[in-house]
């Protein structure tokens, strides 16, 4: 089985395409084995490209539990490039299929692998959202960018209990479905600094769904204006929202190594 990983600063993926990925017929049991970082490739999560009827491919994410995501900032950033590398496309631009709806990319600069991102509108924005949690309650903005997101504005972001507190809220029940968890300490007005726990992988290096829902969150709430740096462990993406329309999500991608495994 030939494999291809990519990470976006640090959001690292499987990559499996044409027939490879047409065979796979148990996506959750593969990903768990590919994405073990002990006994397999080590990812966080895995990516299907598959062929799509109403766009250029079809994005399928399994997370490194074997659960299934709707949608991945991440790894749309490393489709396009991947596929213009393998020389499925010539083109710069590139519209994915995605369980949360179509997304349009653009490979601004192959050679840097820097990725430009129409993450489109958010699906649900809730803002001063309360979940009660032991002796405590927190206080966050729910948004939705196709998959659920719950953001917490929080004094120091580098010192906060994420391991702790992120699984906590994630399996809360009022998410029946989940949902990803981002502690965010506001720098000044286009600059804030993120951790995140995402819903069936733990804490990683960068969200790039997580890191729009976030410039979502601090901009309903007044507390950022457009565009927004949102610095991650893993790196910086920038985030804009004009208009309070459509989300735009630019950052790098980059090809990690490729190789032969026994499936």
């Amino acid at each position: 089985m030939h494999f291809t990983k990519y990470q976006g600063l640090g959001n690292d993926f499987v990559f499996l395409d044409g027939a490879t990925a047409q065979a796979v017929t148990d996506p959750s049991g593969l990903a768990r084995r590919l994405c073990n970082r002990r006994t397999g490739i080590g990812a966080d999560g895995l990516i299907l490209l598959l062929p799509s009827r109403t766009a250029d491919v079809r994005m399928r994410i399994i997370n490194s539990d074997g659960s299934e995501a709707e949608m991945c900032g991440n790894a749309s950033r490393c489709v396009p490039l991947h596929m213009l590398r393998k020389g499925l496309t010539t083109q710069p631009k590139i519209k994915l299929e995605t369980l949360a709806g179509p997304i349009q990319t653009e490979v601004l600069d192959a050679q840097k692998g820097l990725v430009r991102v129409n993450m489109g509108r958010p699906r649900e924005l809730v803002q001063h959202f309360n979940v009660p949690l032991a002796a405590h309650t927190w206080t966050g903005t729910k948004v939705s960018m196709g998959n659920p997101h719950y953001v917490v504005v929080v004094d120091n972001a580098e010192q906060f209990p994420v391991a702790e507190l992120g699984p906590l809220l994630e399996t809360h029940p009022l998410f029946p479905h989940k949902t990803n968890v981002e502690f965010v300490q506001i720098l000044d007005k286009n600059h804030v600094r993120m951790r995140v726990w995402e819903r069936g992988v733990g804490i990683t290096q960068a969200c790039g769904t997580g890191a729009c829902a976030t410039a979502v969150a601090c901009l309903a709430n007044g507390l950022a204006s457009t565009p927004v740096a949102v610095e991650l462990d893993g790196g910086t993406l920038t985030i804009e929202w004009p208009e309070q329309q459509e989300i735009f999500m630019t950052g790098p991608a980059t090809a990690v190594f490729e190789g032969e495994m026994d499936a």
